[in-house]
């Protein structure tokens, strides 16, 4: 297949497939529907407009069984839905990666469906760090201690193993896999997910204008027009 990556989101279907159970007693579980059908819109959007040199393929790792024709509408056209319902997101992510490298693509990158706002240069770095010679792994270090991405060129089960998911060492611990296989590590700019009040603040602030104090130097968050919306209609938030 050549030079063409495999980029993914992972989601739960909204309203459907549940997730943000932190956001629900805030917003309610109709809010907080609405909520993660913009952020899947605005993720997928950006994944969909990276430089053509990326190539390949762009996906939706799902959940659950039979939400398809729901989740569908959310994404461009010409997105494959892939459906994992292992027991954790770690054997998600390993069953993923694995099956984009087997179909071909010179690597596979998955991609936090709960960050609208994820700049789409960052996923092109990826990109490029995976293009350069010898294996590696990236990782898109998150403000909460996760990572927002992960990026392979060649299937590792050792990275999954041993780490206490939804926690705030999952970074940590990932890189300390990395280590114990030999693996290089390469870390993207720190960006977030939305998952709770605190994160949905920090989203809020960023669109109306404020800058996250996290961000890189020059990084500049996507536009988020979906989500933008919601929240200036449905939420209340001055965001502009």
């Amino acid at each position: 297949m050549g030079q063409a990556a495999a980029i993914s989101i992972v989601c739960k279907t909204p309203g459907i497939g549940g997730g943000k159970s932190r956001l629900r007693p805030l917003l309610g579980a109709k809010r907080v529907a609405e909520l993660s059908a913009c952020f899947i819109r605005d993720i997928a959007e950006t994944l969909d407009c990276l430089s053509p040199t990326i190539g390949g393929t762009r996906t939706a790792i799902y959940s659950p069984l039979g939400s398809e024709d729901a989740l569908r509408p959310l994404l461009p056209s010409g997105w494959r839905l892939v459906l994992q319902e292992a027991a954790t997101i770690g054997q998600v992510l390993h069953a993923s990666t694995s099956a984009f490298l087997a179909e071909g693509h010179d690597c596979a990158l998955v991609v936090n469906a709960d960050s609208p706002t994820l700049p789409g240069e960052v996923v092109e770095q990826a990109v490029v760090a995976l293009r350069q010679p010898g294996d590696r792994v990236v990782f898109g270090p998150a403000s909460d201690g996760g990572y927002y991405l992960i990026g392979l060129k060649n299937s590792h089960a050792r990275l999954f193993e041993d780490i206490a998911w939804s926690t705030p060492t999952v970074l940590t611990q990932s890189c300390d896999r990395a280590a114990e296989i030999g693996l290089p590590v390469t870390l993207l700019p720190m960006w977030y997910d939305v998952d709770d009040a605190a994160s949905l603040a920090v989203l809020e602030g960023e669109l109306a204008g404020q800058r996250p104090d996290f961000a890189a130097a020059g990084l500049t968050g996507a536009a988020a027009r979906h989500t933008r919306a919601l929240l200036v209609a449905r939420i209340g938030t001055g965001a502009a």
